[in-house]
């Protein structure tokens, strides 16, 4: 589609969708979510008491008792469930809770500490539940001074449609020890599945720690088959290397719709640890009935924190990187941006629903502690402006047309006049004229190591190309490292052939290149890897040539 026609269509969307989100407002509290919030929420599949605690429920008191006996066995393997006592606002008591520490890398915490706990109230007593859910997270929030991005990302993907754990607030005691507040999360679980799909047995994956799903992911729940074998089917859909086949292989095992929703949500979020951008915090389901994978956003507790954060680029998660190489994918995507960004801007909605949230957390915030309660009006007043900044620079992105791919003049050449350096360590970038020559240079520094670059981003057609230079090299003592040895170039990802050590005269250097994708972005690396020496690369000697194959 021309660039002219594509910037009308997203005009368009953003008209009509926006009038059809403004509508929904005056929908009834149990379609429109907590407390007439002003982002609207589908009817549950299998409504429940759930969402009474969810939609105006008051902040509980949660008041956690572990034995001696069960404490020390938690002690001794803190991600292992042992039996507790809890007690909801002093009246409901709760037997036999299964309970244990939860939490990544920053908000892990010792049980003896503050720390992160999932409770499973039917662990050890059959269909006993919380408000009707069998599982829920206590949140320590340490990454999250706002107590906010949880309860208000979880609100904005369900607002677009996108299924994802509904969150709240509690306060906390663990055997009369004061924690103070924490967020609260509804668990994934077969509850949450049937609240979503009409058929709630498939495998439900946990995508772990900064993995993507090609690892051994964790089977949480799901009457198919324990071998990974769906897993592995995408994975292998994704890795085609003939586009003619990949396509309709991913579009037969993944609901290309609903994840393009979930990246637009997560890349407008700013999550910068969820499965797009890190492939982190992330559940993958597949749907018996429609034999397709869906994925749902987790650990959202550090949200809008770069408000210029990309959302047109291609990630590096396997998932969203094929699905944004496919045109016709990538033009859904920007559709989709623009058919949600009402919820974003205006940030008015978003203001709002913080202002409801805030009513609710501050006299619990002030009980505590006035000077923490002050502490939190803050934090608030800092969401809010950055909400309203990345509104701004959503609608700014979402303005912009599609990139072209490079232009080639006559003879098959295209310059690559603009690079900028990557440092890694302490040594020398810089540009310097010898001779008149124009060049990027780089030395090793006092360190005594370099892993130096200078780069540039290009976005190809598919084809064959090979990526040309000439450089010269002095004194340098080459490193020998996965992505190549010594000075040359290459591309971010791959393994370099050519090499300059010793010291050199002039000298053309080339890697090839070779593009499946109908287009594909691609970081060109001019790179030292070295522990003394120094290289120059000729500025205007850098290019990409086409190779007639």
């Amino acid at each position: 589609m021309p660039e002219s026609g594509s910037l009308q269509r997203r005009t368009f969307l953003a008209l009509t969708v926006g009038g059809t989100l403004a509508g929904w407002q005056g929908l009834s509290l149990s379609a429109s979510g907590q407390q007439n919030s002003p982002l609207p929420r589908k009817q549950s599949k299998t409504p429940d008491a759930s969402d009474a605690f969810f939609i105006n429920g008051e902040i509980p008191s949660m008041k956690i008792f572990i034995e001696d006996g069960e404490l020390n066995k938690l002690r001794g393997n803190l991600r292992a469930y042992v039996k507790c006592r809890v007690l909801e606002n002093d009246k409901t008591e709760y037997k036999d809770v299964g309970v244990k520490c939860k939490g990544a890398a920053g908000s892990f915490r010792n049980i003896d500490d503050r720390p992160a706990l999932t409770l499973n109230f039917d662990k050890y007593i059959r269909e006993q539940n919380f408000h009707a859910m069998d599982k829920i997270h206590l949140n320590n929030s340490v990454q999250d001074p706002t107590y906010m991005h949880e309860i208000l990302c979880s609100d904005i993907n369900l607002a677009a449609g996108v299924p994802c754990a509904r969150a709240s607030h509690a306060r906390v005691w663990i055997n009369n020890r004061d924690l103070g507040f924490y967020g609260l999360k509804e668990g994934f679980d077969k509850k949450f599945l049937k609240r979503h799909w009409t058929n709630g047995t498939g495998n439900y994956y946990d995508g772990g720690f900064c993995q993507d799903i090609d690892a051994a992911l964790e089977k949480d729940e799901g009457k198919g088959v324990d071998d990974r074998s769906d897993l592995k089917a995408l994975v292998d859909a994704c890795r085609n290397g003939d586009p003619a086949k990949r396509w309709p292989l991913v579009n037969e095992l993944l609901d290309v719709d609903a994840f393009l929703r979930f990246m637009a949500l997560e890349l407008m979020c700013c999550h910068w640890d969820g499965y797009c951008n890190n492939r982190n915090n992330y559940r993958v389901y597949f749907d018996p009935t429609t034999k397709k994978a869906y994925f749902m956003p987790h650990g959202m507790d550090q949200m809008f924190g770069d408000t210029n954060a990309n959302i047109m680029h291609h990630p590096g998660a396997l998932v969203a990187n094929t699905v944004m190489h496919n045109p016709e994918w990538r033009a859904r995507y920007r559709d989709i941006v623009n058919e949600v960004m009402p919820l974003f801007n205006p940030p008015d909605k978003l203001h709002q629903r913080l202002d409801q949230i805030h009513a609710r957390t501050r006299p619990v915030l002030a009980a505590i502690n006035e000077n923490v309660a002050k502490d939190h009006d803050n934090h608030v007043k800092g969401l809010k402006d950055r909400l309203t900044n990345r509104a701004k620079n959503l609608l700014q992105q979402n303005s912009t047309v599609e990139p072209r791919p490079l232009k080639f003049d006559g003879n098959g050449i295209a310059k690559l006049p603009t690079w900028g350096p990557k440092p890694a360590s302490d040594a020398l970038l810089g540009e310097e004229t010898p001779d008149g020559v124009k060049c990027f240079v780089i030395g090793v520094g006092p360190s005594g190591r370099s892993a130096d670059s200078f780069r540039t981003k290009v976005l190809l057609s598919a084809g064959t190309y090979k990526l040309q230079g000439r450089a010269r090299v002095a004194e340098v003592a080459a490193v020998a490292e996965s992505p190549g040895t010594g000075a040359g170039l290459r591309i971010s990802g791959g393994q370099r052939t050519n090499k300059l050590e010793g010291t050199t005269d002039w000298t053309n250097l080339e890697h090839e290149i070779v593009v499946s994708n109908p287009t594909q972005e691609l970081e060109l690396v001019a790179e030292l890897r070295a522990t003394k020496g120094k290289v120059w690369f000729d500025a205007g000697s850098l290019q990409i040539a086409k190779v007639n194959k």
